[in-house]
């Protein structure tokens, strides 16, 4: 957000909040994960083939992408576009250092919005709830969730849940609020978390759908093809 010009999207408490807990169970959760349905379809893996194929890290740099665009995403929209935010201007967001130095441009703006924890808290929320949906991703590397569907991993549901609950946790607690310097969202905020979220479900079903049709169909190279005639 730095590089950008923007405002703080998330505080180092918030991040270790997120890396250190609510991420930590759904993680230990995905290692209960059934195998994949067709794994008895697929052809060894080359042993010579690196762990992280350039399809793979593709793959991660287009999830972790999205990640980042919905966090900050989220915090914009509220400066932005929420009409009960400050509806302020690109201009305005990126040069809002500027606003306390005064000038006939920040003369109708408090500047004390940029103080305000609710696109902190909007980013957070999106951050988590991607986080929550991606290890839906995870239940199988390839395999749609129409075809492996959640409950698939039932400790993965449980996971997310509890997860969920601790976020609201320190989102509806006052005490918590001073902590992370966050705050409670109305129903409406809420409704744009899930719409800046779901769409990391799609992409990842987009990129399922091109590992099994292009991807794991072909061989894995010709080094392969020596080892199973030897």
């Amino acid at each position: 957000t730095a590089a950008l010009g923007l405002p703080e999207s998330l505080i180092p408490v918030q991040l270790l909040w997120v890396n250190l807990v609510t991420d930590g169970l759904p993680a230990t959760a995905l290692g209960f994960n059934p195998p994949d349905l067709d794994i008895m379809e697929r052809p060894p893996r080359n042993p010579k083939e690196s762990l992280i194929t350039p399809w793979l890290f593709f793959r991660y740099m287009a999830i972790g992408t999205y990640v980042g665009a919905g966090t900050v995403g989220a915090s914009c929209w509220w400066y932005v576009s929420y009409h009960d935010g400050p509806l302020l201007s690109w201009a305005e967001l990126k040069h809002h250092f500027k606003c306390r130095a005064g000038g006939a441009e920040w003369e109708d703006i408090d500047c004390d919005v940029f103080d305000d924890p609710h696109p902190m808290t909007m980013a957070l929320s999106v951050l988590v709830t991607i986080e929550m949906l991606n290890a839906l991703n995870s239940l199988s590397e390839n395999q749609s969730l129409l075809k492996m569907p959640p409950w698939y991993n039932k400790y993965l549901l449980f996971a997310i849940g509890l997860s969920m609950s601790l976020h609201m946790m320190i989102l509806y607690i006052p005490m918590f609020n001073t902590v992370f310097q966050i705050c409670p969202l109305t129903w409406e905020e809420w409704f744009a978390v899930l719409k800046i979220s779901f769409p990391v479900i799609l992409l990842d079903e987009v990129l399922k759908f091109i590992a099994r049709r292009y991807i794991d169909i072909s061989p894995r190279n010709s080094e392969l093809d020596e080892l199973e005639g030897k």
